[in-house]
């Protein structure tokens, strides 16, 4: 069985074939990131029209590298998230799977996006010990998630406010570091002194919610009274606090649930500091410690094409009258 998976929920435009072995044939990522970089985030309305243009060749080329007929290619199903997301992204993508399937006579299922980032690991390690905590921290989403297996998912903690990620694009943005954030700021606190500002402690409480709107104002504040203070520095401490928070959470989590693994998911488990904090956490624990590669760590389709299949297998196929869910909760995932 071979499925041909559609990622659009932000500014990706990406497609993959997938097999039921989790084997990926192929895997087509075009960001329209060019595009937003001078308005210092995304546009809805602009990824929305890159996703226009750059759906069909996008699929066509993920068709091609698995060996397979354009035209008539010897796809079993299709999936595509459905949801959460930009609605005008989230339409061209699911237009897109509602078409193909039409043509190609083949069931098509919608999935969540987040639990596609939950099923990247089990493409690099399908024969990963459950159960597995995970931290899926991205530009959009913060949550701690307990998975019991695959499609087995209970989320134990989330932000209140702002995502990791789109703390990191803010204080990009206040320090004048472009975008996105998250890369600048991590090849900047590499040279900086991650003490050199006093920045608070958020969410000491025991339960596992995470916020970041406080941070970010607090950075604004430390750096208008220390207008001195050296860029690298305020990149370092700012790293080093979104980290202590994220990591503290981690440990509750891993202190009150009996797992075999930590997991890292999103956009964020690219960052440096916190790919290292998770393998000691790990260590610690005596647990096994899944860090995705960096091209796992980004939204693509091989994770929904691998949801797709597990969706498949429980649920059956989605109706073609299946709208957009932009705001689609994980914990709302039957």
């Amino acid at each position: 069985m071979k499925i041909l998976g559609i990622e659009t929920s932000c500014d990706e435009t990406a497609a993959s074939v997938v097999d039921n072995a989790l084997h990926v044939h192929s895997s087509i990522v075009e960001s329209s990131i060019d595009q937003h970089r001078p308005f210092g985030g995304v546009v809805p309305e602009l990824a929305g029209r890159a996703h226009v243009t750059t759906i069909g060749p996008v699929v066509r080329r993920a068709l091609e590298e698995a060996g397979l007929d354009p035209h008539r290619p010897a796809i079993d199903a299709i999936a595509v998230t459905s949801g959460p997301g930009l609605i005008g992204s989230l339409l061209v993508g699911l237009s897109a799977a509602k078409a193909y399937a039409l043509s190609w006579g083949v069931p098509f299922v919608g999935v969540n996006h987040l639990e596609g980032h939950l099923f990247a690991p089990l493409l690099e390690r399908p024969d990963l010990a459950w159960p597995v905590l995970t931290l899926l921290v991205s530009g959009g989403h913060s949550l701690i998630v307990l998975q019991g297996g695959p499609g087995d998912h209970r989320v134990l903690g989330e932000t209140i406010d702002d995502a990791a990620g789109e703390a990191y694009d803010k204080v990009a943005r206040w320090l004048g570091l472009g975008y996105p954030g998250g890369p600048a700021i991590d090849r900047l606190a590499r040279e900086g002194s991650s003490s050199a500002l006093k920045l608070p402690v958020s969410m000491t409480g025991n339960d596992l919610d995470l916020s970041f709107s406080g941070l970010k104002t607090a950075v604004v504040r430390a750096t208008e009274k220390q207008r001195d203070v050296a860029l690298a520095d305020v990149a370092a401490s700012f790293q080093e606090a979104v980290a202590e928070q994220l990591l503290r959470k981690l440990r509750a989590g891993l202190v009150a649930n009996d797992v075999a693994g930590l997991a890292l998911a999103g956009g964020v488990a690219a960052n440096s500091r916190l790919r290292e904090g998770v393998r000691e956490l790990a260590a610690e624990f005596g647990v096994e410690a899944h860090l995705p590669t960096m091209a796992m760590c980004t939204d693509n389709a091989a994770m929904i094409a691998a949801a797709g299949i597990y969706r498949l297998e429980q649920s059956g196929p989605s109706s073609l009258t299946l709208s957009a869910r932009p705001n689609w909760q994980l914990a709302d995932v039957a």
